[in-house]
């Protein structure tokens, strides 16, 4: 499980997620190298005694500097492109759950199901069970299988709310009159938290988002009590 609270990323729950972590340290490998680099030339230039260089002829060095960056961001760039692609590509999808955010709460409606929709609201903290996390808790949990591909309809009643699950990479703005979309595929059962992360009003801090991801064969099974 996944804590909100916990330093840096949370653990990745999803293929996106894990891709996007892959990218943060191919990035952050290259401002360490470049942050070294610069460092590394300043304390040089500081400590040397020369006092009388011939800086006339330096192509050599000038192309080095043009092309290092030209380089660098090449490098950064293609796999940042890559992954855009693979966010924002929606396959065919094998179940497809609607979430329109209110103030101050979640409801969902789960499209393949007829009787399967509900509110979630976060539980006040007289009525948290021993382990559950205060302020993050719902009474009704969204439940989703895992290892199965799950698109996300999102809209808002009355303002702009905006849906994010950082451990499945997932965030994206429920807007009144509109409906946006995302999917993610939850590789391995547990308990995910989000919250509202657009300011939308006083209650904003109390919009928790909380999935419960069920192998498929006991989703089948709450589907049907339900």
């Amino acid at each position: 499980m996944a804590y909100p609270s916990q330093f840096g990323f949370q653990d990745a729950a999803s293929p996106i997620m894990e891709e996007l972590l892959y990218f943060h340290d191919h990035a952050l490998e290259a401002v360490l190298i470049i942050s070294v680099l610069v460092i590394y030339i300043i304390t040089t230039l500081l400590l040397t005694k020369l006092s009388n260089t011939n800086t006339i002829d330096a192509q050599e060095i000038e192309m080095v500097w043009t092309m290092m960056p030209a380089i660098v961001l090449i490098a950064i760039a293609l796999p940042s492109l890559r992954i855009l692609y693979i966010m924002d590509e929606v396959t065919t999808p094998d179940m497809t759950i609607k979430t329109i955010g209110h103030q101050w709460f979640w409801s969902y409606e789960y499209s393949d199901f007829t009787s399967l929709d509900f509110s979630s609201y976060m539980l006040p903290t007289t009525d948290l069970q021993p382990g559950q996390l205060r302020l993050l808790e719902v009474d009704n949990r969204m439940i989703t299988p895992t290892n199965m591909a799950v698109r996300m309809l999102i809209t808002a009643e009355d303002v702009l709310h905006s849906w994010a699950m950082p451990s499945l990479g997932v965030k994206a703005d429920a807007i009144p009159g509109r409906l946006n979309q995302s999917t993610f595929l939850i590789s391995h059962p547990g308990l995910y938290y989000g919250q509202c992360s657009e300011i939308c009003g006083a209650n904003h801090s109390y919009m928790p988002i909380v999935i419960e991801a069920l192998p498929i064969k006991e989703f089948m099974e709450y589907s049907k009590k339900t």
